[in-house]
């Protein structure tokens, strides 16, 4: 199988429904790819001493002290930067064909980034061996503790490169992980008493109980959350991703597939063809916002604009793989919180 077709099956698959699990399987269709990455330097480290952090899988990485030459998928970094820490060295999604920033980015200056793998199954194992990075960051999306965007075929190579920390993004809700990227920021130097910082937070806190709000009067919008690519239609469920989770718990009324229908995919969603895309009934739809995603102007199915919430054009953006920096994630639940309070019940 081609590796643009392999590809195809990751991002628009696995990931355009905001889900990892799985993963291994769809790849192995695919064949084992060779992939490559990097990484580069980090600002802004300002404690000295010896540097410990516990990451989510229970690993402890130890260091003489705090880290510089830091690696870290693109939307760690983009977290991270928001906090004070500046990574130059990424891999994950990164830059578009016309150079300007994935969403993933954030507020970084891609221009001023080194990128060693921009795509899904890219990471430059021999960049990143010159580099000598002393500590590699990511996420990671199940049980086992499966480093985000660290290739298969090559994670044992770059295993024995640096030491690597993961945060959770699986099966919890969105404030889980922010706290502990919160932490993370903190033990590498960022100041979490900065202004900027602080309002983030009150500011994250205070979308929350809008959206909170939101949904108890209008408990009878139905949200859907969704994902489009090529020749089929993902339909989210809201176990195991972290903003849906949280928007659950914050009573948002979700559509919710089947377990039987979600099965093929561990739980993360279910597929539909675009024939069959009216199968839920919403009166919004979120939209998957990654760039390996079609976006919603660029539907062309005459199914989809058939769908109540799209001729009403009730239909946001979503964010799979938020940011996850409070700055970041306050307009993701500003958005949806709005989008309830105006929405008219088309379903």
């Amino acid at each position: 199988m081609s590796n643009a077709r392999a590809t195809h099956l990751t991002r628009r698959g696995i990931l355009a429904a905001g889900g990892a699990l799985g993963l291994g399987a769809v790849l192995a269709a695919c064949g084992d790819d060779d992939v490559k990455s990097g990484g580069s330097e980090s600002t802004a480290a300002a404690k000295s001493g010896p540097w410990t952090f516990k990451d989510d899988r229970g690993t402890t990485v130890k260091l003489d002290k705090v880290p510089t030459k830091i690696v870290a998928f693109t939307g760690v970094a983009a977290a991270l930067y928001d906090y004070g820490i500046e990574i130059k060295g990424v891999f994950g999604p990164t830059t578009l064909e016309n150079g300007k920033a994935d969403v993933q980015a954030g507020d970084m200056d891609v221009s001023k980034l080194t990128v060693f793998g921009n795509v899904w199954d890219q990471f430059n194992v021999e960049k990143y061996a010159a580099f000598a990075p002393e500590v590699l960051l990511t996420t990671t999306f199940d049980s086992a503790g499966t480093l985000w965007y660290v290739p298969e075929a090559s994670k044992a190579k770059i295993a024995k490169l640096a030491p690597s920390v993961a945060i959770s993004v699986y099966d919890r809700q969105l404030t889980k992980p922010l706290q502990r990227m919160w932490e993370l920021a903190d033990s590498l130097g960022a100041d979490l008493t900065a202004t900027k910082v602080t309002d983030a937070k009150k500011r994250f806190e205070e979308a929350s109980e809008r959206l909170r709000a939101a949904a108890k009067a209008r408990p009878e919008i139905k949200v859907m959350a969704g994902s489009a690519a090529q020749d089929v239609f993902y339909v989210s469920g809201t176990n195991f991703s972290i903003d849906l989770e949280y928007f659950k718990a914050l009573g948002v009324n979700f559509v919710e597939p089947s377990e039987s229908a979600k099965k093929a995919t561990g739980g993360w969603f279910e597929t539909l063809s675009w024939e069959n895309v009216d199968k839920y009934a919403a009166d919004i739809i979120m939209m998957d916002d990654r760039t390996a995603t079609i976006q919603p102007a660029d539907i062309t199915e005459a199914t989809w604009k058939k769908l109540p919430a799209v001729k009403a054009g009730q239909v946001i953006g979503r964010s799979p793989e938020p940011i996850l920096s409070y700055d970041k994630c306050v307009p993701m639940v500003e958005n949806l919180a709005k989008a309830i309070e105006d929405a008219k019940k088309v379903a």
